[in-house]
């Protein structure tokens, strides 16, 4: 017990006199400060345009950016580095739904369900084309009985 008490006045008198000497430090840039610090990187929001309303109810949001080159594999998902619930606030993105976080029997899981894992399934970038078939598909929401507001054709 003796010597253990011993030892730990050694080295704290060892510790002392070490804190008191000059540092002998030199930095690569002598005694030049550093002009500025750097501001923190701005985060990039990633959507290209601005997301298109439903056409009709539980329609699955588009995508309103670029995916190109995004794995989605069973190893990794790339919309889950901006999309999680973990994720989205700092990058600013919309958080996973509720629903993705279910099985079949309506169970609640703590991760994405695997039915719900592979987000173009269901997903998809909008874009701006013409559709390759015309038809009048209208939405719920568009036709007269269901909003009165709607000029009748």
């Amino acid at each position: 017990m003796m010597r253990i008490a011993a030892i730990a006045l050694l080295m704290t008198l060892a510790f002392m006199v070490n804190a008191q000497e000059p540092s002998t430090f030199s930095s690569e840039r002598g005694r030049n400060p550093i002009p500025n610090l750097s501001e923190p990187p701005q985060i990039h929001q990633w959507q290209d345009t601005e997301p298109q309303p439903r056409q009709f109810t539980q329609q699955p949001p588009v995508i309103p950016h670029a995916i190109d080159g995004y794995v989605i594999n069973q190893k990794f998902n790339k919309c889950l580095t901006c999309h999680s619930w973990a994720n989205y606030k700092e990058s600013g993105a919309t958080k996973i739904s509720l629903t993705h976080f279910s099985d079949r029997e309506g169970q609640d899981l703590a991760n994405v369900a695997a039915r719900r894992y592979f987000c173009v399934q269901c997903h998809v970038p909008q874009t701006n084309a013409s559709p390759v078939v015309n038809n009048r598909f209208k939405p719920a929401w568009a036709k007269p009985e269901a909003n009165p507001a709607v000029p009748r054709d």
